[in-house]
């Protein structure tokens, strides 16, 4: 066993039993009624891990219903055109997850036997120890931990650890030895599941709710009554970034950018162009009318986009499209740029 890095790890694991105990008997009384634990299948498990990987499960939840009625199988998924997943996908964002879903499906229909170990599982695109251990542990009973921000957060606070850290997976590096530690031989997967449910219902990173945690007693940093004080994260940098788009209309159509296949983030979505994109000149788009400037995150930035009425432009670049927009529906278009194009056209806004 590795060793622990502070007291109050090695306090926590000499209460092992009793944390397990008192962890699994709140999970199987209070764990949310979520459709992948309903008649659990592997399908379900790998579609669900591979949809929660940095979105929150209010908003999976509608994309997997839909999805397992489109798609109810690895070999229905293996089998779909990309275009019809990803417009599946279309909103819930990281698109390569997408991509990365289906590859996953084509390998294992290919093989005799699906993987079954968490090293075996991330030879698979898009899987990685978390992922892996989801499900590895969840479906074959593999006692292999996962290790998320949740976790960490439950983790540091069980065992009041001060360390700083720079970010998040150094975090995690950290505390999977504890975490390992700490999983049953048997239901690893249920465990694996309530340490979830205990970070994202109680073990809340503010105003985390101490009254209603089924482990407190084993918590030490309840006992002093600063839990939110763990854990100990270097402050993610902020960028800002300004964005323009151009709006520009063609009788019925609309002027689009589509991301060549191999873009690491959009291939092959549908955007409103940048000036660039459409061959126009910045200085002279922005003197035009601006009809809308929106704001989103992606993980670190921090993104305005403005949005001007411009004149179509004279030349057709690569990777620019003109879509009837009675046949928008049709495009896979990136969830925000949809919504902003529906407000827009609900606007009358034309060039």
């Amino acid at each position: 066993m590795a060793r622990m890095p502070n007291r109050g790890a090695s306090n926590l694991l000499r209460r092992r039993a009793g944390f397990q105990s008192a962890l699994a008997g709140w999970y199987r009384r209070e764990a949310r009624d979520l459709p992948w634990r309903k008649a659990p299948s592997l399908y379900k498990t790998v579609v669900s891990e591979f949809m929660l990987q940095q979105t929150q499960v209010k908003t999976v939840l509608p994309y997997f219903s839909r999805w397992m009625a489109a798609l109810p199988d690895f070999a229905t998924l293996a089998a779909e055109p990309e275009a019809r997943v990803m417009k599946l996908w279309e909103g819930l964002g990281y698109y390569s997850r997408a991509r990365n879903l289906r590859r996953v499906a084509q390998a294992l229909v290919a093989m005799p036997r699906p993987p079954v170990t968490a090293e075996q599982w991330q030879e698979l695109p898009g899987i990685g120890p978390y992922t892996a251990a989801a499900i590895a542990s969840m479906a074959f009973g593999e006692p292999a931990a996962c290790v998320d921000g949740n976790v960490v957060r439950i983790l540091a606070r069980l065992t009041a650890d001060g360390r700083n850290f720079g970010d998040g997976a150094a975090a995690a590096k950290a505390f999977a030895p504890i975490a390992q530690a700490l999983i049953p031989s048997e239901a690893p997967g249920d465990h694996n599941q309530a340490m979830m449910e205990l970070g994202a219902v109680v073990c809340l990173r503010q105003h985390p709710a101490c009254d209603r945690c089924p482990v407190r007693t084993c918590c030490a940093a309840a006992k002093d009554a600063r839990p939110a004080r763990y854990p100990r994260l270097a402050r993610r940098r902020i960028e800002s970034q300004s964005v323009t788009r151009v709006w520009c209309v063609r009788g019925n159509e609309l002027l689009l950018s589509r991301a060549r296949a191999g873009a690491r983030r959009l291939a092959d979505l549908h955007e409103l162009p940048t000036p660039e994109e459409a061959g126009l000149a910045e200085k002279a788009v922005v003197r035009g009318r601006l009809l809308a400037k929106k704001r989103r995150s992606i993980t670190r930035f921090r993104i305005v986009e403005s949005i001007f009425a411009a004149r179509p432009p004279r030349k057709s670049s690569p990777g620019l499209v003109w879509a009837p927009v009675a046949r928008l529906d049709s495009l896979v278009l990136s969830g925000p740029h949809r919504r902003w194009i529906a407000e827009i056209l609900g606007g009358r806004g034309r060039c």
